[in-house]
């Protein structure tokens, strides 16, 4: 990236800073010169994910939850921008518990954005989900087209859009929001009943043990690194707003003649919602095999461990593929890492760390 497109010299609270993408984009804010605020309750992150950011000066952990609006004024106050990554991630998890998934996801999401509003942020990013998407059967994924949503999860993430783009209507706040697309790569757990598909399968493969995979393997995703998404947010924070205005304008002639959000170039109000993914559909199957040959290298018995298939998996959508034409043409978002890279830097990463 270049030096116009990072955050730097800025006070920025990252919520969920202890979790897996928290963390990474903790570290990259210090790397980057910036005094980061980290909000977390430990619900699911981890305190040795802030273990290099705990030595850095500029670094201030609130241990604290986004559902105690205290909490969040005392982490937002001062800050320039809010990275908003806190919240209760699963489909499954969301079925099981709804009303928990609701009550942090977006009662406290609300509370975060009112902080930040109080506190006069230059701009909230907030994590979305391209589980919005729900039914919408149209490949690829493009923002101003979503369907039904299939799960508990996929509400409260949608309902979060509609928070926040109410917010710039009425307080004028500046609101993007990154649907992001199964995102991977380092310290994302392995362990436990929702844990993400690359971790969970690295980890059984490592050990010699048979990974499943829910349904027949044809189901297909646009698996994400965490480059890419560190990358999207920082241009989501920084890229001017007269500038994303204008090019809103020119996206929307060319693309989006069913939208009806109508901008002009005095608009003032900024709430947007990109795609964050690299743009390119892997099956399950395919995951399965780049796996496998990529903790090969390491161990070469992991070329012989078989795959189980189990039932599907409820509230899952068939196929994800994201268009990410609109984060290119606003923000210059432009993704570094293909899945098959990713993957070698998320396999040697969990070699060294899961053995």
């Amino acid at each position: 990236m270049t030096k116009n497109s990072i955050i730097e010299n800025k006070r920025v609270l990252v919520t969920g800073g202890a979790g897996f993408i928290g963390s990474n984009l903790v570290d990259r804010l210090l790397e980057q010169n910036n005094t980061v605020i980290c909000l977390d309750n430990f619900a699911t992150g981890k305190r040795e994910n802030l273990a290099q950011a705990l030595k850095h000066s500029e670094f201030t952990l609130i241990e604290g939850d986004i559902r105690n609006y205290e909490d969040c004024q005392k982490a937002a106050e001062g800050c320039d921008y809010v990275l908003h990554q806190a919240a209760l991630g699963s489909v499954p998890r969301s079925i099981t518990d709804p009303m928990t998934s609701t009550d942090v996801n977006i009662g406290g999401f609300v509370k975060m954005l009112h902080a930040a509003k109080e506190a006069n942020v230059k701009r909230f990013v907030y994590a979305a989900s391209s589980s919005t998407y729900g039914d919408q059967p149209d490949l690829p994924k493009v923002e101003h087209k979503i369907g039904n949503a299939l799960s508990p999860y996929a509400i409260t993430k949608y309902v979060d859009e509609l928070f926040a783009k109410n917010f710039s209507d009425i307080y004028g706040m500046e609101t993007i929001g990154l649907r992001y697309f199964n995102v991977f790569g380092r310290r994302q757990d392995p362990n436990g009943a929702y844990a993400a598909v690359i971790p969970k399968f690295v980890s059984a493969l490592i050990k010699h043990e048979s990974p499943q995979i829910n349904g027949d393997g044809s189901y297909s995703r646009d698996f994400t690194y965490i480059e890419n998404v560190i990358q999207a947010n920082q241009l989501a924070a920084i890229t001017p707003t007269k500038s994303i205005v204008e090019k809103r304008i020119q996206y929307d002639a060319g693309h989006c003649e069913e939208s009806t959000t109508k901008l002009t170039s005095s608009s003032t109000s900024l709430s947007e919602v990109f795609n964050v993914a690299f743009g390119e559909r892997t099956s399950l199957n395919e995951l399965a095999e780049f796996l496998k040959d990529n903790l090969a290298k390491f161990d070469p018995a992991i070329t012989d461990v078989k795959f189980k298939y189990g039932e599907k998996r409820q509230g899952d959508v068939p196929h994800s593929l994201a268009s990410i034409e609109k984060a290119n043409s606003l923000l210059g978002y432009q993704p570094e890492y293909s899945v098959k890279k990713g993957l070698e830097e998320a396999c040697e990463w969990y070699w060294e760390n899961l053995n």
